[in-house]
């Protein structure tokens, strides 16, 4: 795995055609900042990219949408029990 730091980067920018990709290194922390992937592996990489933002928005709809009924007003005049009941039967079948 190769690692360069940003200073690395921008003094010897022709020798990243030779790797696939790149570790950024923050040399001052020794932490891994980022990554440089080369062109050939673009369409890949922006798919598996996206693919994990859409999951990611889709869990966090999912968490907001256990809400909307309240707010919607389905839920209208029931008590507390019957609405965690409501909510089960309703959450438990996906």
């Amino acid at each position: 795995m190769p690692r360069m730091s940003i200073r690395e980067i921008t003094r010897n920018f022709k020798d990243i055609d030779k790797y696939d990709y790149i570790e950024i290194e923050d040399k001052k922390t020794n932490t891994i900042k980022g990554i440089i992937v080369s062109g050939k592996y673009l369409d890949e990489i922006r798919a598996i990219i996206k693919k994990v933002i859409e999951e990611k928005k889709k869990k966090e709809i999912d968490e907001i949408m256990k809400f909307a009924g309240i707010v919607n007003g389905d839920t209208k005049d029931m008590s507390e029990k019957e609405l965690r009941k409501y909510h089960a039967t309703k959450y438990s079948e996906k």
